[in-house]
Parts: structure tokens; sequence; C-alpha cells
């Protein structure tokens, strides 16, 4: 059954439409927990509790017609390609029962230009979860697919939690810096990838510490990488890969316009400032990654108002480091 989220809303704007998803089969937990030991591995006990507690029902949400996504091209220029993609699959899904099914995604280009913030943009279009999992830190294969249960300080992996820790079906999973994963180890952190980035295998993905069969066939997947050669063939092929450039002077005049209407509007002190930034403040934004103009932004806020104005000026903003690079546009 399908049910709208909200009621009172635009006619313009597209809900996102929700039906229910079993993420695993109670019956499997319930044999688990049956052979547990009295008086051992209390952790996966109460893993297995917890489970049976909630429930294997989660949203699966998907926008009720393609959404309007204009915004999204505007505040994110240079991600056009991977937009459309998106677009793409979202038409798929109209006018069916289908799920929103999106081929998992790799964004590829240099630090700073907002790949983990078109993320985190996608899953509130799409009405879902987003959840960040940072590969530079990540030494373990387990830390996304569990451990077993019978090592000490076990636990579940990432992808188990977000299913069943989580509220939906279908969250956006993003493995970030996916090129950095450690290699220092015997176990292999991306070796869970070559199960959960096939649709059909990661319909019985199983979580080492809990070991029982999770659906994560609707999981919506965005690797971030500087380069891919870092990367394993294999798993490059079950994915769309978008080079994602570095903006042009123009598209950096655009964010860092966008991302100063966006911080005005997020917070109260924001109707204190000019609802446009001033044209030489742009100028000095556009030279920075999108990472550092949200930083300098801020910085600009607040010296305007330690100075009693309403306007951020050039000098308001931090300097760049000494000797640090302008942003590598593209022409």
């Amino acid at each position: 059954m399908e049910s709208r989220m909200t009621s009172q809303t635009p006619a313009s704007f597209h809900l996102p439409v929700a039906s229910m998803r079993s993420v695993f089969t109670p019956h499997d937990v319930e044999r688990k927990l049956a052979k547990l030991p009295a008086k051992d591995q209390e952790h996966l006990r109460s893993t297995y509790e917890r489970m049976l507690e909630r429930g294997p029902e989660r949203f699966q949400v998907k926008p009720s017609g393609i959404p309007e996504m204009a915004a999204l091209y505007q505040t994110l220029p240079n991600f056009t390609e991977a937009l459309d993609d998106v677009r793409r699959h979202v038409a798929l899904s109209q006018h069916s029962a289908d799920g929103l099914e999106v081929t998992p995604m790799l964004l590829l280009g240099p630090p700073g230009i907002g790949k983990t913030h078109f993320a985190r943009k996608l899953a509130e279009l799409l009405g879902t979860g987003m959840n960040l999992l940072p590969m530079s830190s990540m030494t373990a294969g387990w830390l996304l697919s569990g451990a077993s249960s019978q090592w000490k300080g076990a636990k579940p992996g990432k992808v188990f939690e977000a299913l069943v820790d989580g509220q939906y079906a279908n969250p956006v999973l993003v493995v970030d810096e996916i090129d950095k994963a450690g290699t220092d180890t015997q176990y292999d952190p991306l070796g869970a990838l070559y199960t959960l980035l096939e649709h059909d295998t990661a319909q019985n993905f199983v979580d080492e510490f809990a070991e029982v069969a999770i659906d994560a066939s609707q999981v919506i997947w965005i690797t971030t990488a500087n380069d891919e050669r870092a990367i394993p063939e294999p798993i490059l092929n079950r994915m769309n890969v978008f080079n994602i450039p570095a903006p042009t002077p123009d598209q950096a005049r655009q964010i860092a316009g966008q991302l100063y209407t966006s911080i005005r509007g997020e917070h109260g002190w924001g109707a204190r400032f000019d609802p446009e930034p001033q044209a030489d403040v742009l100028d000095v934004l556009a030279e920075q990654a999108p990472r550092e103009m949200r930083r300098a932004l801020m910085t600009g806020f607040g010296n305007a108002r330690l100075d009693g104005r309403d306007a951020i000026r050039v000098d308001d903003l931090p300097r760049p480091p000494h000797g640090k690079n302008r942003m590598g546009f593209v022409h």
C-alpha cells in the first residue's frame, strides 16, 4: 500500500511516495536467537532482539513524479551529468509499483568540489536517509560487512546498521574516498562491495556479525574518489562513472551566490543581511573550492556583524593560507 508522507504542500511540489519493504525475514532471526547459548554473546543476542522488536518493515520512498530539479542544477552546476542520470532513474520508476533503482555511481574529481554535498542533496530530493562511510578511516573490511561475533568487540557493519537501525529500505549510502581504502591489512575493505553493488546478490547480503540475510538491493550507492586508478576494475565496472570537473569561474560565482542565499535563509540572523552578496565578494569566493566557500562566508557574516554592518565586504573574508594555490578552474 502506498501513502503520502504529508498532506498540505504546493501542487507543484512532488512528495515522496512511501511503500513498505521487508529488509529481513523475522523467522531467520528467531532461529538464530534460539540457537544462542544462554550466557554468551550478549551483544549478538541484543542485536537479534532489537531486530525482532523493530520488525522488518522499512519505508521505501521515491518522488511521486519527476521532481523539479532546477535549484539543484543551479547549486551543483558542475554535476549536470550525474543529475541527468538521477532524473532518468526517477522517470523509470514512475507510474508503477517499482521502487526507485539507481545504478551505483562514482563521482570522480578533485577534493572539495562538492561530491559529498551532492549526495546529501540527492537524499533530500528522494526523501530518504543518508549515511556517510569514510573509507580513508577504514582499515578493515568488517566496517562495511561486520565482524564475526567470535571476535572481541565485534559489531555489525555499516550497511546492516543503516537498514536495520534506520527507517528506510533505500537509504543513500556514500562510500567517501573509495580510492583511499586502507590496504595494510589481511582484510579487503572493499570486499563487501562486490556483493553490495550488484542488485541480485545484494538482495541476500549477509552481515558477518549477525549472519542473517539482509535485503540491501534498494540501497542507493554513491562513491567518491580523487583517483580511479586505485579502485579495482571489477568495482569500477559495477558503477556509472562521472568525471566531476572543477567549476568554471562563472559556475563558481553561481555556487558562491547560492551558498550565500542558503546560509542567510537557514539562520534567523540572516534577515539582518542584504539579500544578495556584493559582486567583489563573489569574485573572491569564486577562487575557492565549494567546501571552503561555506567556511569563508560564515567568517564573513560574523565579521560584518561585529562591525555592525548588514553587508559582507571583501576584507571580512578570511585570507587563504600563504602559498595556497587557487582552485583549478575549467575553461
